[in-house]
């Protein structure tokens, strides 16, 4: 078992797939010097033919791996920032996304997006976006949100070996952060969530950047005695719906932690999912933990403001802590 930082991990994935498979190949601007670090050292092994610079023209670019997943390779899109999915939005929304149905099934697009999102590093409005929830409205695209290095690396090997579009989400600012990956080959599923953490008295349901904070917020209100039991979502279509339920179920009392924006959240998807089907369980509302519906200022303290937070987890946990239904 090595210990290795997350984009380690994610360059390590893509690594060992263009090694496994002479079909997959990178593009994506300044991919060559990997501004970010996560595709460091892959130009020096490959060349310029499996790792491709581009001009910045996002629609382009979407548009180029569909004609490429087409003609049978497996192209890894690395879009930088999430914000950018926007303006690369219609070969990923009316192209790939519908492809296989409005082909009858004949095409296959095994295309896989890498976009890092979220906030906290004051990037201001257009690079701080945590933007899955709109993509979890397109059907026919997978979206993955790890948010460790063991999950990053084996999500991200399934989703290149996947046969449909991925999005593959990278969580900004977690890029450093170290985890155990194992040494062996594995596979993350694409669709199956994770309960990393037990408890009886409250469900904490999070995925990618907030997991560290929902984690720290239950080891906090252990101290006050409320043991939480601890969801990471992982892959947002498919959703697992039956890992999250029964989870919900257990305890009664769910508190959801999205960095998306509160309107049309992916909690809000996730607390649709388990009011309808787990709701004589409940004992107490559903709380969601989400950025307000705000685009990101450029100011730490207004960002700050506007993001969740291990106090504002904390402080819903512990208000649906003392609710308790008439029927219990």
């Amino acid at each position: 078992m090595a210990r290795l930082r997350l984009i380690k991990a994610i360059n390590e994935a893509i690594r060992e797939e263009m090694e496994r498979d002479e079909k997959v190949f990178v593009l994506g601007e300044d991919v060559e010097a990997s501004i970010f670090g996560d595709l460091r050292g892959l130009f020096e092994i490959f060349g310029k033919g499996r790792v491709r610079n581009t001009p910045i023209s996002e629609n382009t670019l979407t548009g180029m791996t569909v004609g490429a997943a087409a003609c049978g390779y497996r192209p890894v899109l690395h879009i930088m920032f999430a914000n950018f999915l926007f303006t690369g939005m219609d070969g990923i929304a009316n192209q790939m996304a519908k492809a296989r149905l409005m082909s009858g099934g004949q095409i296959e697009l095994p295309i896989t997006i890498i976009a890092s999102y979220g906030g906290g590093r004051a990037n201001a409005a257009q690079h701080s976006d945590t933007p899955y929830s709109a993509f979890m409205n397109l059907g026919g695209v997978h979206l993955v949100v790890p948010s460790n290095p063991a999950d990053a690396k084996g999500l991200l090997k399934s989703a290149i070996r996947c046969n449909d579009p991925v999005l593959y989400f990278e969580p900004a600012g977690r890029g450093g952060e170290m985890g155990d990956v194992p040494d062996e080959e594995y596979l993350t599923p694409i669709g199956k969530a994770a309960v990393v953490r037990e408890g009886g008295d409250l469900t904490l349901i999070s995925m990618g950047t907030t997991m560290r904070m929902t984690l720290q917020a239950a080891d906090r209100l252990a101290e006050q005695g409320l043991e939480c039991e601890v969801v990471d979502v992982r892959t947002l279509a498919p959703l697992d719906e039956d890992t999250i339920c029964a989870a919900a179920a257990r305890t009664g009392r769910v508190v959801i932690v999205d960095e998306s924006r509160e309107r049309a959240s992916a909690a809000s998807q996730i607390a649709a999912v388990i009011a309808e089907r787990s709701f004589e369980q409940l004992k107490a509302p559903i709380k969601r933990v989400t950025a307000l519906n705000a685009g990101l200022p450029l100011a730490p303290a207004s960002e700050q403001y506007l993001l969740p937070s291990v106090d504002k987890v904390m402080a819903a946990a512990t208000e649906i802590s003392k609710n308790v239904r008439v029927s219990e």
